[in-house]
């Protein structure tokens, strides 16, 4: 299983081809026509016997290669791709006897614009441009049907705008786009997507996923909404215990200063607070209660 801020994005690409000309669309205003699907990504027989690039997308033409677009997921900047990367476009445009265009997915501006310096080949005139992309660039997917139609377009931008203006709307669109996915999938793009995130945003989605006013319908969602009803079964029940201690030492006269009764009531282990109840029954000073 891929796992890593590096070959997610990839993943994403082999699962759903069309997210790359929706990028390009989307970002570079680049319309390219014919159908989008994987292709090799490997360039075999040569010197140096192989060399491979992260992904490859072709755009077929009335049923042959019409343009592909080389795919690198890149987190900083790296010297040596400057020499690989116009090899990849050459040989791919050499195999295919098509045009070639690479796009770079980077996790943020900074990344984003360091890969995205000119490659002088030498020759006059014969510049590469990387075209480079970060979540910042994308716009924020809000609805709920558009997320489902392109969940990897969806995990791609929240990161970006899940802290803004449209935080709920872009949380809420991104989980309904996971919960659309099968298999290993849809928890594979959550635990990427959970690392991206803020504090925040994580806890947002978290909550998002558990809210019972949606009919969620993968497995990964329903194993979720248990662990929230669980853990506020459990919440509930500390937070009754919580009080019910603090009554017994108020009846008894025994003043709590303000960092015991935080320290209690943000207890969630409901054993804990019942030995502390025993104790109150005896103690004559509240710091004794956890001796």
């Amino acid at each position: 299983m891929p796992t890593g801020a590096h070959e997610l994005p990839l993943e994403m690409v082999r699962n759903q081809p069309q997210l790359v000309p929706t990028i390009l669309r989307t970002v570079f205003g680049l319309d390219i026509p014919g159908e989008a699907r994987l292709a090799a990504e490997s360039f075999a027989g040569l010197n140096p016997a192989e060399l491979r690039c992260d992904a490859t997308v072709l755009f077929d033409d009335e049923k042959k290669p019409g343009h592909g677009v080389i795919v690198e997921s890149q987190q900083r900047l790296d010297e040596n791709k400057s020499f690989s990367w116009p090899a990849y476009l050459a040989l791919l445009r050499l195999r295919h006897k098509c045009g070639a265009t690479l796009l770079v997915l980077c996790p943020d501006e900074n990344s984003a614009r360091r890969c995205a310096a000119p490659i002088d080949m030498g020759h006059p005139n014969w510049v590469l441009e990387p075209l480079t992309v970060h979540p910042g660039m994308l716009p924020p997917i809000t609805d709920p049907g558009d997320a489902a139609r392109m969940p990897e377009l969806a995990v791609l931008s929240a990161p970006a705008h899940a802290d803004g203006p449209h935080a709920s709307a872009v949380v809420s669109a991104v989980a309904a786009a996971i919960d659309t996915l099968t298999g290993d999938t849809g928890p594979l793009y959550h635990d990427y997507l959970r690392t991206l995130l803020s504090d925040a945003a994580r806890k947002l989605l978290e909550d998002t996923v558990k809210t019972a006013g949606y009919e969620w319908q993968s497995d990964f969602a329903k194993t979720h909404i248990a662990e929230g009803h669980a853990e506020g079964r459990a919440e509930g029940e500390a937070i009754g215990e919580a009080r019910f201690l603090l009554r017994i030492l108020r009846n008894r006269g025994i003043d709590v200063p303000d960092e015991i009764r935080e320290r209690i009531t943000s207890c969630t282990d409901t054993d804990q607070i019942e030995r502390w109840g025993d104790r109150a029954l005896v103690i004559e000073r509240a710091e004794e209660l956890f001796d």
